[in-house]
């Protein structure tokens, strides 16, 4: 309470303990000559008090301020901990919370929390402020775990990070999907000596597997954060990105499939997995440069997670002979099959 008692200035003496007790109640009742966030303040200070009756009667009026006058309070450099108890108190207000998050007294722990509701503003607003994701990585631990991140959102937050996405179809981007840019990226400095030379050093692909190796590489990721997963995104060999690609976060199966260490045999070998998630496949499929290769398009037809329009973009390009392939296909989507037939027919080849 000291602390909070000390941050009041002049107001202090409305809220000191060793004020009379009815001038305190008083004080709890909001009857004090004060600006918004100065009464919010003592009202804060008084929810410490040692008298039980002065606390709860100070919580209460806290609880009653009008919505303009809370507003004015959660826009105004106030303690930490007034910010917090607001937050608890406006679950339901995502004005309120708005505000808060906005707000660069908020504590990084009342932000994190923010970060962890469903709310898909909410998460664009946090997302979007550099200075606190530099310093507080449980940020990203929060955001990246939000299922409604979107992808837009996440790319943004890999932007940052150094990760920049390559040019993607024009076709096939979404509104929401930030402009490609060349401007450098003034983020989280990321440097390869921060890994181990297993998880960096790329092998000959014709190298032969070593099962311990391997299962260090897998122990060392599994007990890495979020952003320690993103940074190896960037300098992770081989191995490391397979195992990144497949890591549930979408922020860091996200990170992988962006590395600029990715090569096209592995971009074939994605396009064909249907254990990756949606989000990574959908990537693949965006992105101009890797679409041009046959054996990437081939394999995202075949492939059930590539979204529909895509597949079937892709379906105008493949030979007759693939085509036939697919139009036999019992493990390809129904859609698919069918406007393979239907190319195949127009062509006479059917």
């Amino acid at each position: 309470m000291e602390e909070v008692l000390q941050s009041l200035g002049p107001d202090k003496r409305y809220a000191d303990p060793s004020a009379p007790i009815h001038a305190r109640l008083m004080a709890a009742g909001g009857a004090l000559p004060l600006p918004p966030p100065q009464l919010a303040m003592v009202l804060f200070a008084l929810t410490f008090d040692p008298e039980t009756e002065v606390k709860d009667k100070a919580n209460a009026t806290l609880a009653a301020l009008p919505d303009n006058v809370v507003s004015t309070v959660l826009q105004a450099e106030v303690h930490p901990g007034l910010l917090g108890l607001f937050a608890e108190q406006s679950a339901d207000n995502l004005a309120h919370l708005e505000l808060i998050a906005l707000n660069p007294a908020t504590s990084d722990a009342t932000v994190c929390t923010l970060a962890a509701m469903p709310q898909s503003r909410m998460v664009d607003i946090i997302a979007q402020n550099q200075v606190r994701l530099l310093r507080c990585p449980e940020l990203f631990e929060a955001l990246s775990e939000n299922p409604v991140m979107g992808q837009a959102t996440i790319d943004r937050t890999l932007d940052f990070l150094g990760l920049p996405k390559r040019e993607t179809d024009s076709l096939t981007e979404t509104e929401d999907d930030p402009p490609v840019s060349d401007a450098p990226i003034a983020g989280i400095e990321i440097s390869e000596e921060e890994f181990s030379d297993e998880l960096v050093q790329e092998l000959p692909e014709d190298a032969p597997k070593d099962e311990a190796t391997s299962a260090n590489i897998c122990a060392l990721i599994q007990n890495m954060t979020v952003i320690e997963k993103v940074k190896l995104a960037r300098f992770g060999n081989g191995e490391a990105r397979s195992l990144l690609v497949r890591d549930r976060n979408r922020m860091v199966a996200s990170a992988a499939i962006r590395s600029p260490k990715i090569t096209d045999n592995e971009v074939v070998q994605f396009a064909k997995s249907r254990a990756l998630s949606d989000d990574v496949v959908r990537i693949i499929s965006n992105t101009r440069e890797w679409v041009k290769n046959y054996s990437v398009k081939l394999a995202l037809v075949a492939n059930p997670k590539t979204p529909t329009a895509n597949a079937i973009k892709f379906l105008n390009t493949l030979t007759d002979r693939d085509l036939k392939t697919i139009m036999r296909s019992r493990d390809i989507p129904g859609q698919i099959v069918q406007t393979a037939r239907r190319i195949l027919i127009r062509k006479g080849k059917a």
